[in-house]
C-alpha cells in the first residue's frame, strides 16, 4: 500500500476559480496557479520574483482530449509571463488559459537547478503523452553535481504529485509509463474481458489506480457504427493517434495500454457504439460482470469494517 500525503491548499481570493497556492508537508516547494484572467494579480505575488518553473496550459484545437502545454524556467517568472501574455505576432503565446508556477520557499533553487528540472519535466511530459507539448525536444543539462541532480529528481516527483490535485494531469504517470516500483505499489484489479464473438472482438483490461486500462493487443471494431456523438470523437482520435491501428480481419488493435475514465468509455471504443461497461466487462477468471465484482468488493470492505469493531465517533468527538 502506498503512503498517504498531506497537501495544503489555499484560495488566495476565496474563490475556487481564482488564485490558489499548494504545498506538500515537509517539501520546500511552493505552487501558485490561476487563470490568465487573473494574471495582473498573479504577477504581483512575491513568488513571481523568484527563480522557478512554470507551466502554461490551454486547449489544443487539434486534439480535443488533450491540453496544450508549455514548460519553462526563469529567474523572474513575472517578467517571463508578461512576455508570454503578448500576442503571437509579438512573440507571445495565445493558446494558454491557466498558468502554474513552482518555486522554493527557502529560495534555494538556482538557474542551474531549474534548467535541469525543466529538462526532466519536458521529458516526462513527452513520455506520459497526456498533453501536446509546445516545447519540442528537451535539452540535456548535465552541468550539475550528482547530489543536486538527486535533489531535483525528488523535487520533480513532488511536482508530479501535487499538480494532478490542481487539475493538471499532464505529468501523471500512466499504466504504460509507470516505473516498475510504481507499478508494484499500484492498486490493481483482476483482468476483465469483453467479447463480441459475432465480430471476432475480444479485449482485456484492468483497473489501475482508479483508471480503467485496456491492455495492449486488445481488439476493437474497425469503425464507429453508433449514433453521432458520445465517444465517437474519442474513437477517431485514438485511430488518428495510432493507439487503434488497423489489424487483421478488418478490425483494430490497441498498440499500447490505454487509460479510460470508465468501463463504459472503454466498452464504447471497443464496440464502436455506446455500451454499458458495467455489464459488458466480466472478470476473466470467474465470469462475474464488472458490476457484480465491484459490489462484492464494497460488501467485503463493509464486512471488514463491521468485524473490526470500528465505531464512528459521534458529532463533536
Amino acid at each position: 500500500m502506498s503512503q498517504g500525503r498531506s497537501i495544503r491548499l489555499f484560495l488566495v481570493d476565496g474563490a475556487p476559480t481564482g488564485l490558489l497556492t499548494a504545498e506538500i508537508v515537509n517539501w520546500t516547494g511552493h505552487v501558485l496557479t490561476g487563470p490568465r484572467s487573473k494574471l495582473s494579480q498573479l504577477v504581483q505575488r512575491p513568488e513571481c520574483g523568484r527563480t522557478g518553473i512554470y507551466f502554461l496550459v490551454g486547449p489544443d484545437p487539434d486534439h480535443s482530449f488533450l491540453p496544450r502545454v508549455y514548460i519553462g524556467e526563469t529567474d523572474d517568472v513575472s517578467q517571463r509571463l508578461k512576455k508570454h501574455n503578448r500576442p503571437e505576432e509579438q512573440g507571445g503565446k495565445d493558446f494558454w488559459e491557466r498558468v502554474c508556477l513552482v518555486t522554493s520557499k527557502d529560495q534555494n533553487l538556482t538557474k542551474a537547478h531549474v534548467k535541469y528540472l525543466e529538462s526532466l519535466l519536458i521529458r516526462n511530459a513527452g513520455e506520459v503523452g497526456r498533453c501536446t507539448l509546445v516545447n519540442g525536444t528537451a535539452h540535456d543539462y548535465t552541468n550539475l553535481p550528482e547530489s543536486d541532480k538527486a535533489d531535483m529528481s525528488y523535487f520533480r516527483d513532488q511536482i508530479r504529485t501535487v499538480l494532478p490535485v490542481l487539475g493538471f494531469d499532464f505529468l501523471r504517470p500512466t499504466a504504460r509509463t509507470a516505473a516498475p516500483v510504481e507499478q508494484s505499489q499500484t492498486d490493481q484489479s483482476p483482468i476483465f474481458v469483453l467479447s463480441i464473438p459475432k465480430h471476432a472482438i475480444k479485449a482485456k483490461a484492468r483497473e489501475i489506480n482508479g483508471e480503467f486500462v485496456v491492455l495492449e493487443g486488445s481488439v476493437a471494431r474497425n469503425e464507429w457504427v453508433g449514433p453521432t456523438g458520445g465517444y465517437q470523437a474519442l474513437f477517431h482520435q485514438l485511430c488518428n493517434d495510432g493507439v487503434l491501428a488497423t489489424g487483421d480481419n478488418g478490425l483494430r488493435v490497441f498498440t499500447s495500454d490505454q487509460e479510460f475514465s470508465s468501463p463504459s468509455a472503454a466498452a464504447a471504443i471497443i464496440s464502436g457504439r455506446s455500451a454499458n461497461g458495467r455489464i459488458a466487462w466480466s472478470v476473466e477468471s470467474t465470469g462475474q460482470t464488472y458490476s457484480a465484482w465491484q459490489d462484492q468488493q464494497v460488501s467485503a470492505a463493509q464486512t471488514a469494517v463491521d468485524t473490526s469493531g470500528y465505531v464512528e465517533p459521534e458529532a463533536g468527538q
